[in-house]
């Protein structure tokens, strides 16, 4: 049985634990101060603040999460993280690939329309039931409590999960990004590991370079560069996980160097890339 590892610097801790079962990580942090540099996941998360406030930025708004209240982002969600009192705070999270929710979804939840994506209310809700059901959830994957004890626990949380749940076509809500940040996003995915300049961006989508980030920041939050290198903060994320080598996965997404790579992934998720691969894989460095 594997226990969560801590990695600490100062007064900040953050607990790391991976359920290989289902692939869900669990999360328990304490920041004081600033906590998290504005980053998006490509997983959804759930989550609840311990102690203290934590404040985060997300949805074009700023949100104070206290104990008490849960906080769910979907992915693609961009959000930092910050701790406007002294003392700072202290929370617990799961992330949740999309797939597996998906899924989840569909064995569970028999009024789930098909073919949609599932989104959220709201960014923060004060449900009781749905604050129990997440501490629950993230306990039972982080302590590794037998299978079924864990199962139980996520089911809990998918029936907790129910009334804060939207339904939305993919790319067709009237609210969804237009299609030119749309083009220029999937480009960018299509070329993450090149050196991509915004002139062959635009040229690729026929507009002007001053169109396109436009557009892009309008749609995404951010404009082009910052996107594309968090893009490549999260497939670095999911090539550790697999237990590849910082240098290898810094060469391979167009980082400079594993510096580069371990510099812009601390200020996305607070652990370098080697902790982190350590975590994820019971891998140890040579």
């Amino acid at each position: 049985m594997t226990m969560a590892q801590t990695f600490a610097t100062t007064n900040d801790w953050i607990e790391l634990n991976r359920d290989h079962a289902t692939g869900i990580e669990t999360l328990r942090a304490h920041f004081e101060g600033h906590a998290y540099d504005p980053h998006w996941h490509d997983v959804y998360l759930f989550g609840t603040t311990e102690a203290g406030v934590q404040q985060f930025r997300c949805r074009g708004r700023q949100n104070v999460s206290t104990p008490g209240q849960a906080f769910l982002l979907a992915p693609g969600e961009i959000h930092d993280g910050n701790a406007p009192e002294a003392g700072g705070f202290t929370y617990r999270t799961m992330y949740i690939e999309p797939a597996w929710f998906d899924a989840w979804l569909e064995r569970l939840a028999d009024d789930a329309p098909a073919s949609v994506e599932p989104t959220f209310n709201a960014t923060l809700a004060g449900d009781p039931r749905l604050v129990a059901a997440i501490d629950r959830a993230v306990g039972a994957l982080h302590e590794r409590e037998p299978r079924m004890a864990r199962e139980a626990a996520l089911d809990d949380l998918l029936l907790a999960l129910g009334r804060h749940v939207n339904w939305r076509l993919p790319a067709t809500a009237p609210d969804d990004p237009p299609m030119l940040a749309r083009s220029a996003r999937d480009y960018l995915h299509a070329h993450v590991g090149e050196d991509v300049g915004l002139d062959d961006l635009a040229a690729a989508l026929g507009v002007s370079r001053f169109r396109v980030s436009r557009a892009f920041k309008t749609a995404y939050g951010m404009p082009p560069h910052a996107y594309l290198v968090q893009l490549r903060v999260v497939r670095a994320r999911r090539r550790l996980m697999a237990g590849d080598e910082p240098a290898e996965i810094a060469a391979a997404l167009g980082f400079a160097d594993q510096s580069h790579l371990g510099r812009w992934f601390r200020r996305a998720y607070r652990l370098s890339p080697a902790a982190y691969r350590r975590r994820c894989t019971n891998i140890t460095d040579d």
